[in-house]
């Protein structure tokens, strides 16, 4: 088999972002299609929010920006816009926090602000859990 310069320097950058930054490529990513604004999770789909701690992207068709969904307790999640108030970067899930890339904004994982420059917690999405689904409302998204 023959590849060209191009696909090998793109298959090359593939595996070395994997072995640098393994913490992103871990984050589980998961596409819905949004009905009225709102997300649903089957909760029995999704093993990464069984126990406290697990955390999960979600891509809502349609959106250009995804949801990061934490498990924080046994049956509470919580729903974060991973865009940082600061200016405005996405921000890494990196363990029991979340740390913005751009300029060292760093947040728990229920979006409050940890360490500036932000000075605003992240955008938080009111979510429910109804007969084993999580229900996120995406207020305000397009």
């Amino acid at each position: 088999m023959s590849i060209d310069r191009r696909e090998f320097v793109r298959l090359a950058a593939g595996a070395v972002g994997g072995v640098a930054f393994p913490g992103c490529a871990s984050v589980a990513m998961m596409r819905v299609s949004p009905a009225d604004g709102i997300l649903r999770l089957p909760l029995q789909e999704v093993p990464q929010l069984v126990r406290p701690g697990g955390y999960l992207r979600v891509q809502p068709e349609g959106n250009a920006n995804p949801v990061y969904v934490v498990a924080v307790e046994e049956g509470e999640y919580v729903a974060l816009s991973p865009i940082c108030t600061h200016l405005g970067c996405t921000v890494d899930i990196e363990s029991n926090r979340l740390v913005c890339p751009c300029h060292g904004s760093t947040y728990d994982r229920t979006g409050e602000v940890l360490r500036g420059p932000a000075e605003r917690a992240l955008t938080r999405y009111p979510t429910t859990v109804v007969d084993d689904e999580l229900i996120i409302r995406l207020e305000g998204q397009g």
